[in-house]
């Protein structure tokens, strides 16, 4: 299996543990991740039968003023943005501990804001053969879970979760 961390995180994958299917023919993403596995799913050459796509960062609903306003924050204090960011994935659990990316970079972010989930991405890993599943946690604060969940239902099979952040953890 293939798994593609979110922004800023790195070994994040066992918030996904009770999701995952196992199998060497799997990819699987979370946010920023789920980005990145699908353009792989989408060029790679090799056997894929899973693409499994974790809370995927799904920003193309919101305003141009709120992407400015998360990359001005970010350039201007990059660890207290980020701070800040985690606090939102686990919101509104409270925080957990998490490995965070020393590479992570404004250029990153710039993607995972900017990037458009659209029809032929979708399109090309469904010709493949592909199935899409889609976790998302009701509860999420830092993506459009409507817009996802409307955005995904044509192409995936979508598991809603509720009172879940964005890790897919259930608060009471």
């Amino acid at each position: 299996m293939i798994f593609h961390s979110g922004f800023s995180l790195c070994n994040d994958h066992p918030f996904f543990t009770p999701f995952f299917k196992r199998s060497d023919y799997t990819v699987a993403g979370f946010s920023y991740g789920a980005i990145k596995a699908a353009r792989y799913a989408a060029g790679a050459e090799e056997r894929i039968d899973t693409l499994q796509l974790f809370s995927p960062a799904f920003f193309q609903t919101k305003k141009e003023s709120f992407r400015r306003l998360q990359m001005g924050a970010y350039l201007n204090d990059p660890i207290g943005y980020t701070g800040k960011f985690i606090e939102s994935c686990f919101a509104p659990c409270p925080v957990g501990e998490v490995a965070l990316d020393p590479d992570a970079n404004e250029h990153q972010l710039r993607e995972l804001l900017y990037f458009v989930w659209d029809d032929t991405l979708m399109q090309t890993i469904k010709t493949k053969g592909i199935r899409i599943e889609v976790y998302l946690g009701l509860e999420d604060r830092v993506i459009d879970v409507a817009g996802a969940r409307e955005f995904f239902i044509p192409y995936a099979t979508v598991t809603s979760i509720n009172r879940a952040n964005h890790f897919l953890e259930e608060c009471l």
